[in-house]
């Protein structure tokens, strides 16, 4: 458990996930999943049911009659009544052995079609509450990432969305077995109850051997998760190369084997130290079969028993076995039913943590004066304050510089700004209403920040820089931010345009340089500012861009924030110097607060940093 736990309400979160409680009735929770997804399917599974289970032992049943008849129509010619009855029953058999034959297109188009509903369910849900919370903080937490990868089968390379139809094609086997069971009693009631209650106490041990086996592997989450990261990185492109260029394909290969061996070892171990429970369980079921064959052979000998009811009998023995069998379907749905639990306890779980929902107060038009951070302290788990006791005003309608040395906390602000996380300490206030009492999704609309590690969508263009709110890019729209952004001949020479993807990935999709990409993030925040936004940030904006493209974006800074708040970050001086105020942050606080020639007038941190950097580029230019 990370110390993230440590907040009160983080705490409520991790405790809800805890798997101790979540394992009543997993079988339940499936058909639950499934009847949400797809009613009308469920009705026909309970058919499939039905059919699944009957008619294999309506088959036994039906060729039991067609031997026993054969005797009779050998013995007086098929024109005889003996030889008429082997007819009607080979008709007979023949008819339901063809509707037997039916249920595995039946099986697989039933199982294809409700999987691809209860997926699509589950991950609805999955998105639905991953982004319930208004922060990230959760989603930064050890135990909630391993129950998320847990919930959409990665730990254990199961699918979680054909546990549904596992459990009904199983119901199915059970019922098979049950009803050959039934019949068996019929030559001797005990012969039938004894094996059902045989399988009733052999399959209980049998069945909790592999859920303590899956529950021990789904405790090894962080290991699993590490060993298939350590996989991937050997495909995903922005490692791949790394790892051909420095060679390290054998390390990745070894270090996901020591992983994965690592956190499966504990099962193993646990299956070594049951292995006598399976063998004395297989000892018991094969001691009663031999019994009763044994009986029926005796039977037949004494001709107690005829040879329709032996030809029906006998069979019906393998036919029980699925009564309480394990079989690997058995383990597959063990693994795919481990996820279910994890679904629903963080779709409860992070829907209901109050703290992380915010207050319902309107957001439209603000800021009009300022916001105001007073006090603001935040520090990560396990580490030092961030931030302490920071005082800052952003005024409605001005621009903010915001400097400071690596790690001074820069991120961290604009973070809390945009409810991403929560203060540790102090208020953060919007025209004097705090902002925890605003409607935090619309709040999060009023924000458009360009963040140094900004997405890269393998979307078109258009709904690159169209991201906001709900509904399709309005193009008119799209084509100002790339405008302002500076983009206009970067998409004009794109085999699509604005409907170019910008993934190579993808057929008639294209890549773009980190400069052109950084171009697009800062058109998508402008375009968050002509769709509504009222705050916009700039965290490094021109990291990626060349000297030109760099100046003539500080060129047009001024234009660009017209008419918003705007906060502006950045390491070159060049670039704040624009602003209407700078704010040097330093040990959490701000130290210093003014214009470029107010700070270098009063001779403090920003002053120094600025002549060092001006000093630096001076130096460059006298080399070059």
């Amino acid at each position: 458990m990370t110390a993230l736990a440590q907040r009160p309400d983080l705490r409520r979160l991790i405790d809800t996930l805890r798997p101790a409680s979540l394992w009543s009735a997993p079988r339940v929770r499936a058909l639950r999943l499934m009847w949400r997804a797809a009613p009308g399917l469920s009705v026909l599974a309970v058919g499939f049911v039905l059919a699944e289970g009957t008619l294999p032992v309506l088959v036994l049943i039906a060729m039991g009659r067609v031997t026993g008849a054969i005797p009779g129509a050998v013995i007086f010619g098929l024109g005889s009544g003996s030889g008429h009855a082997l007819i009607n029953d080979l008709a007979l058999a023949g008819g339901v052995y063809t509707l037997s034959l039916m249920r595995g297109p039946l099986e697989d188009g039933l199982s294809a079609a409700a999987g691809a509903r209860v997926e699509s369910l589950m991950q609805t849900m999955l998105v639905d509450a991953a982004c319930a919370p208004v922060g990230i903080e959760p989603l930064e937490d050890q135990e909630v990432l391993d129950r998320l990868a847990s919930a959409q089968g990665q730990l254990l390379n199961a699918r979680p969305a054909d546990a549904p139809m596992q459990v009904v094609s199983l119901a199915g086997d059970r019922l098979t077995g049950i009803l050959a069971c039934a019949v068996l009693a019929t030559w001797h009631w005990w012969v039938g109850l004894g094996l059902l209650v045989l399988w009733l106490l052999v399959r209980r041990p049998l069945a909790q051997l592999i859920r303590a086996r899956t529950t021990r592997a789904r405790s090894a989450g962080p290991q699993l998760r590490r060993s298939w990261y350590m996989l991937g990185l050997a495909w995903r492109p922005p490692a791949a190369k790394e790892m051909r260029v420095f060679g390290l394909s054998d390390w990745v290969a070894e270090r996901h084997r020591e992983e994965w061996l690592e956190a499966m070892e504990p099962s193993w171990r646990e299956w070594r130290a049951l292995d006598l429970r399976v063998w004395a369980c297989g000892a018991v079921v094969l001691l009663a079969y031999g019994g009763i064959a044994a009986l029926l052979g005796i039977a037949a000998d004494h001709r107690s028993i005829g040879l329709r009811e032996l030809a029906t009998l006998l069979p019906m023995l393998p036919a029980s076995l699925s009564t309480g069998s394990i079989s690997f379907a058995d383990i597959q749905l063990e693994l795919s039913l481990s996820a279910l639990p994890d679904l629903h306890a963080l779709v409860e779980a992070l829907h209901a943590v109050p703290s992380l929902r915010g207050g319902e107060e309107p957001v439209a038009g603000r800021p009009r004066e300022q916001v105001r951070l007073e006090d603001v302290s935040f520090s990560y788990p396990d580490g030092e304050p961030v931030l302490d006791g920071l005082q800052l005003e952003l005024r409605a309608g001005h621009s903010l510089g915001l400097v400071g040395v690596n790690g001074a906390g820069k991120s961290t602000l604009i973070s809390l700004l945009a409810r991403m996380r929560e203060p540790t300490g102090g208020t953060i206030t919007v025209d004097g209403t705090p902002l925890s009492a605003l409607e935090p999704r619309a709040w999060q609309r009023a924000v458009a920040v360009v963040y140094q590690d900004f997405a890269r969508l393998p979307m078109p263009v258009a709904e690159n820089v169209g991201m906001f709110g709900e509904g399709r890019p309005d193009r008119a729209l799209v084509s100002r931010a790339l405008e302002r952004a500076g983009a206009t001949g970067l998409v004009a020479a794109l085999p699509h345009g604005v409907d170019t993807v910008l993934s190579p990935h993808f057929s008639g999709g294209v890549d773009l340089s980190g400069g052109q990409w950084q171009r697009i993030a800062l058109a998508r925040a402008l375009y968050s500012v002509q769709a509504g936004a009222r705050l916009l940030v700039l965290d490094e904006p021109t990291s990626q861009l060349d000297i030109r493209g760099e100046a003539a974006f500080y060129e047009q800074f001024l234009e660009l924030t017209r008419g918003v708040s705007s906060i502006i970050i950045s390491h070159r001086f060049a670039s704040v110097r624009r602003a209407d105020r700078i704010a040097v942050l330093d040990g959490g606080r701000i130290t210093e607060l003014g214009s470029h020639e107010e700070l270098l007038a009063l001779g403090g941190r920003y002053a120094e940093m600025f002549r060092l950097q001006a000093e630096r580029f001076t130096a460059e230019g006298a080399v070059s």
